[in-house]
């Protein structure tokens, strides 16, 4: 969804006015509420929710039927390079991996609420890509490290 001036209201406004709100929220099918305090939110109208938790779900369950009834994801690598331009940097065995699990990530999201681990396989994968796409970067990072690196960001 593309975001405007219309679909943002401030947490201010929501407490002030949340009547208004709603019915926006309901009219556009979701507002952004920004709090400049605490993360941003989303009032969504339940149906809207349930809508998209229907089609995320959906769409988990064709791609592991299609993994299932073709063991070597031919089907779903052909599309991969077209959704995600950086697999043309992974081997052929780590486009398949990706493809696997992101399968399986995508379903747990939709049948677990496991929403996060979709954004870390995209990360990690995207970051391998990323890091092969350099030969040296790549011959770099194969070299033996030792200690804690820090935090990890997955801004995918």
């Amino acid at each position: 969804m593309s975001s405007t001036a219309d679909d943002h209201v401030t947490f201010s406004d929501l407490s002030r006015h949340p009547k208004e709100v709603a019915e926006r929220a309901t009219r556009l099918g979701r507002v952004r509420v920004t709090h400049r305090d605490a993360v941003d939110f989303y009032l969504t109208a339940a149906d809207r929710q349930d809508l998209r938790d229907e089609s995320l779900s959906a769409a988990s369950r064709l791609f592991l039927a299609l993994l299932k009834h073709d063991r070597s994801a031919r089907t779903l690598m052909l599309a991969m390079p077209d959704v995600f331009p950086w697999v043309r940097h992974l081997s052929e065995q780590e486009a398949k991996e990706f493809t696997v699990e992101l399968a399986e990530v995508l379903s747990d999201a939709a049948e677990l609420d496991a929403d996060p681990a979709v954004r870390e396989t995209l990360a990690g994968w995207r970051a391998t890509a990323r890091i092969k796409a350099d030969p040296a970067a790549y011959r770099a990072a194969q070299v033996p490290t030792e200690g804690d690196f820090g935090e990890v960001d997955f801004g995918v």
